[in-house]
């Protein structure tokens, strides 16, 4: 029986969630609770239906730091609100600023890099196999409306996506999600719910500051539009963003299938013979989709420039970071760039279990624990748990660097090792290790670690690369719940 009053929209949100397979049965699902209306909302709405959905509720925090006392009184606020409904509390912090300033981002996107960070772990843990996020229909139309502003082809217009797939694993098939089940709800919905509910929840006095692009969104340029051009811009909004979405879903399955014919990923290049035959929509996915195995985030102009190339209308083009696109013997070819901006000196915190992007090399890294006997024989990595610990990072080699591959009789120079493989300029510089503090445990290429090999019976850490490509489809939108 439901607690309160039932909302009108109830059975919409049961019929989102199946429709789009957000929850089932027996999951275990976090809801992700700031303390704002929105989350709020959803944990009411969760705990009216756990029992007709058949879920396992419990409540995730992350306090971001930003607001001092006001961020710390959000904390204290959600940890009482799951005590006070018997639930499992998940919280973490984080410091905001200083990842902000660490990692040149802006606060918002530092925030949410945190928090999904959190998230990740949780799911791979095991603590929960479903997050769920309090985004609404408004968000998304806010999201939409900023991506056409920018510039966005339907990979954009899609918006935020009803599931995001967690992978810790990208050979097989994972359980774990974050899902929006109230994408198609109205915030104004919400805010009266809990109201007739008698439920209060927190004000965040940075969603007032007009300084951020999303708040002159939502507070001038959405009213404006509703007021002067559509009533029910938002719907309109969301709609264009679920059509986009089936778009995106379809045209990813084709390129996926169709790109090893056209594009190789050791020489870089895209095939002449077989690029000009493509109807053009596939040939500008395919640009994209090469371009995105490098790291490489093209404009629609830097695409036209590209298609160019390959008729024959012009020669060369440059692309961003310094790399340069040309044709040579029957082939468009991506030319390495000399120098890349920090290409000599990344570095990236591998958390175990989950993954990292490392746009140098154009792949993210993923970190998965399993044991022994389950994992399979070949170029996997192998190393044992235990002895790893939890704080690794992910970078380039450096000089001084050994490491001591397992067969040989000791360490060498990670230098000569490559030497070995006739590695030279770039690609030598940016090849990657993985590092426990300053030992390297892992070289890309070569045999496991003879010092931290895992043995039978033992928990081991599974390292393994993945193209960009295939985590960035579909992208964490720029503003998280």
């Amino acid at each position: 029986m439901y607690h309160v009053t039932v909302p009108s929209f109830i059975q919409p949100v049961v019929a989102y969630i199946h429709k789009h397979k957000l929850l089932k049965a027996g999951d275990r699902v976090g809801a992700a609770v700031s303390g704002g209306a929105d989350s709020v909302a959803m944990l009411r709405l969760l705990l009216e239906l756990r029992s007709e959905l058949g879920i396992v509720l419990s409540v995730v925090h992350f306090n971001h730091k930003l607001r001092g006392a006001e961020s710390d009184a959000d904390e204290h606020f959600v940890a009482e609100l799951a005590q006070r409904h018997e639930l499992q509390f998940h919280c973490a912090s984080g410091d905001v600023a200083r990842h902000a300033t660490e990692q040149r981002l802006s606060l918002e996107t530092a925030a949410r890099n945190l928090r999904y960070d959190y998230f990740h772990r949780l799911l791979c843990e095991g603590c929960v196999n479903r997050v769920a996020t309090a985004h609404t229909l408004d968000d998304q139309a806010e999201t939409v409306l900023m991506r056409i502003t920018r510039g966005a082809g339907t990979r954009g217009l899609a918006g935020i996506y009803p599931k995001l797939s967690e992978l810790p694993d990208p050979g097989a098939q994972s359980d774990l999600a974050i899902v929006r089940p109230l994408l198609g709800i109205r915030r104004q919905e919400l805010e009266a719910y809990l109201k007739a509910a008698g439920q209060d929840w927190r004000q965040d006095s940075s969603n007032r500051d007009l300084r951020h692009a999303r708040n002159r969104v939502r507070h001038g340029i959405l009213p404006r539009l509703e007021q002067s051009l559509n009533p029910s811009v938002r719907e309109a909004l969301a709609e264009t963003a679920e059509i986009a979405r089936a778009e995106e879903e379809y045209w990813q399955e084709e390129v996926t299938h169709l790109l090893p014919n056209v594009w190789s990923v050791p020489e870089k290049s895209l095939c002449l013979q077989n690029l000009p035959k493509l109807p053009l929509a596939l040939r500008r996915r395919v640009v994209r989709a090469a371009a995105d195995s490098l790291g490489l985030r093209l404009e629609f102009r830097q695409v036209e420039e590209i298609l160019e190339i390959a008729s024959g209308k012009a020669k060369s083009a440059d692309l961003p970071d310094g790399w340069r696109v040309s044709c040579q013997k029957g082939k468009v070819k991506f030319v390495v760039p000399d120098k890349l901006p920090n290409a000599t000196d990344y570095e990236y915190r591998l958390p175990v279990p989950g993954e990292v992007p490392v746009p140098e090399l154009g792949v993210r890294f993923v970190a998965r624990i399993q044991a022994v006997g389950e994992l399979r024989e070949g170029s996997e990595c192998l190393l044992d748990q235990a002895a790893l610990g939890s704080k690794l990072s992910i970078r380039n080699w450096r000089a001084g660097d050994r490491f001591w591959p397992e067969h040989r009789k000791g360490a060498k120079k990670i230098k000569t090792l490559l030497q070995e493989k006739h590695l030279t300029g770039l690609e030598r510089k940016l090849w990657p290790v993985v590092a426990r503090q300053d030992e390297v445990v892992w070289l890309r290429g070569f045999p496991r670690s003879a010092k931290f090999c895992a043995r039978a019976g033992q928990e081991a850490v599974l390292i393994q690369e993945v193209p960009l490509e295939r985590s960035s489809i579909p992208q964490i939108e720029q503003f998280g719940k």
